[in-house]
């Protein structure tokens, strides 16, 4: 079983890539992590049907940068505290890894890892969120966790990382995000 500091070490440990915002709307998500009975889970959230971005899907909380913020944490925490109600100062920032950039929507995404308390009074956001769901962090532990597909999108064909979870489907830059955030984590226990 990993714990938190094991989680900060290989985060800080390695060199982060980032890629090029040129031409990408900046955005930094929150990659929530909380402990039950010893284990570790990850916290997405359902996206609201009506959005126009990202409608109805599975991700994190998160979203655009603003000119006020100074960095990629301060963005997601801020918008962490937007959608769910978490407090800046309830969060235990582990780091940030590897930016994502999205096809469609243009988003060049920073993904900031950190442990907020459990259970935890959120004031969740009804016109962008419908529903919390949470994973176990050992799933990310299996590199056919997630499988990619080829979807019919937009008149052409793409490739898209997938897992179904229940009745969910985790794809695209949440699904990109959470297996190399586990190939981060696990890639030398799992072989990968």
């Amino acid at each position: 079983m990993i714990d938190r500091d094991e989680i900060r070490r290989v985060i800080i440990g390695r060199q982060r890539q980032m890629l090029s915002p040129e031409g990408r709307r900046r955005a930094a998500v929150l990659v929530p992590l909380y402990q039950t009975e010893g284990e570790f889970q990850i916290l997405l959230i359902k996206r609201t049907e009506h959005l126009k971005t990202h409608g109805g899907q599975i991700a994190f909380p998160g979203g655009i940068w603003h000119p006020e913020d100074p960095n990629p944490t301060s963005t997601a925490l801020r918008e962490a505290h937007e959608e769910m109600g978490i407090r800046l100062q309830d969060v235990d920032v582990l780091g940030e890894v590897d930016d994502t950039a999205t096809a469609t929507s243009n988003f060049l995404i920073t993904p900031v890892v950190g442990v907020i308390p459990f259970p935890y009074p959120f004031h969740l956001n009804g016109e962008e969120i419908a529903d919390l769901l949470s994973l176990s962090l050992d799933i990310l532990r299996d590199p056919e966790a997630f499988r990619e597909e080829t979807w019919e999108k937009e008149g052409g064909t793409v490739r898209v990382w997938v897992r179904r979870e229940g009745p969910h489907i985790i794809w695209g830059a949440t699904a990109r995000i959470l297996r190399h955030f586990g190939e981060i984590l696990f890639g030398a226990q799992a072989g990968r």
